[in-house]
């Protein structure tokens, strides 16, 4: 009798809760305060989706727990990463450090002695504008990829000529997590929540933080960029070719052909003002036209790829999911299943 009480006690027992993810962001002198609060809005968005709390988060600062942030404006961090140190018992999963425009690119050797340490432990290191310095100067990303903000890139390649400094706005990879500004940052986040809890989650957080992109009935933010009178001439000029050949994409000597720019010319023009590559950016123009003919006609799969200039429509899927964070064809089921509530 009492063992098959105790079987039964066993029986009703909830099962255990996931064990949170703890994320520790160092915050310099100066961060930017838009890029850290992205990241962070990830986090606390995803707490916010699932009925268990997946993430804990911390801050630290570097010398002292008020930390000034690019737009001057004060931060009461949890602590110092001097204390940090003492309690190196894996207490983090994720350290991230949070760099700005007007960041020290000077080795601090606290922060140096951090990182390594925690780089000892396990833990997953991250870089935020122009926090990937801080993880070179820490000897943490030699022969690795990472990303930076571009005005740093000369800076990176010439310090730490054994670092691969990339092109893409963010970098991911087992252990190492980068990005090069406010943008970025929470897209870095939310790839790095696709690696530890899946797509389905990065779905619902991502829904929750697009509701002002009125991508069902209006051009997505891409498309009305081209717009902006701020943008030098050749810039505009370039977005529109993009925009007027949609469905048989022109390559990019094409486009610099066509808007008598060098290629070299028209990549600083990109990374300039849109912190991106002319690539990048003419495929979320794409994509972007491809979701607005899924919700908006019948047209079928394929012949919305094709549209889209994607010769594949496999290879079409796949860049729609990685960009949105949901298929095609779900996308096409969403639509179709709020104009039956709507109707």
């Amino acid at each position: 009798m009492v063992q098959r009480s105790h079987m039964k006690e066993q029986a009703d027992t909830p099962p255990a809760a996931p064990k949170a993810v703890r994320v520790g962001f160092i915050l310099q002198p100066h961060f930017s305060l838009v890029a850290f609060t992205g990241a962070l809005d990830a986090l606390v968005t995803a707490n916010l989706v699932t009925s268990t709390p997946l993430f804990e988060y911390s801050t630290f600062g570097v010398d002292s727990r008020m930390v000034v942030s690019d737009l001057g404006i004060n931060i009461s961090t949890d602590g110092v990463i001097d204390s940090l140190q003492i309690q190196h018992r894996g207490d983090l999963d994720i350290l991230i450090v949070c760099g700005g425009f007007r960041c020290s690119l000077a080795a601090n050797p606290k922060l140096t002695t951090c990182l390594r340490a925690s780089d000892k432990l396990g833990m997953r290191l991250g870089g935020l504008w122009n926090g990937s310095a801080a993880l070179a100067h820490a000897g943490l990303l030699d022969g690795q990829e990472c990303a930076v903000h571009p005005d740093n890139h000369a800076y990176m390649k010439e310090t730490f000529p054994n670092v691969n400094v990339s092109r893409n706005t963010l970098v991911l990879s087992p252990n190492r997590a980068t990005c090069s500004g406010p943008v970025s940052a929470l897209e870095m986040m939310l790839k790095l929540l696709n690696q530890i809890k899946g797509s389905e989650l990065v779905r619902a957080v991502r829904e929750v933080l697009s509701c002002d992109q009125g991508a069902e009935s209006r051009d997505a933010i891409p498309l009305q960029m081209g717009d902006d009178p701020t943008l030098p001439e050749s810039l505009r000029g370039i977005m529109e070719l993009m925009r007027k050949n949609i469905d048989e994409p022109l390559t990019l000597v094409e486009l610099a052909e066509f808007s008598g720019v060098s290629r070299r010319q028209m990549e600083r023009l990109f990374h300039a003002h849109l912190d991106s590559s002319p690539s990048r950016y003419y495929l979320e123009l794409r994509l972007n036209h491809a979701r607005r003919l899924l919700t908006q006609t019948n047209e079928s799969i394929t012949n919305v790829a094709l549209a889209s200039g994607f010769v594949s429509t496999s290879h079409f899927s796949n860049c729609y999911k990685d960009s949105f964070g949901i298929s095609p064809s779900a996308t096409r089921a969403k639509a179709a299943s709020k104009s039956v509530v709507n109707g």
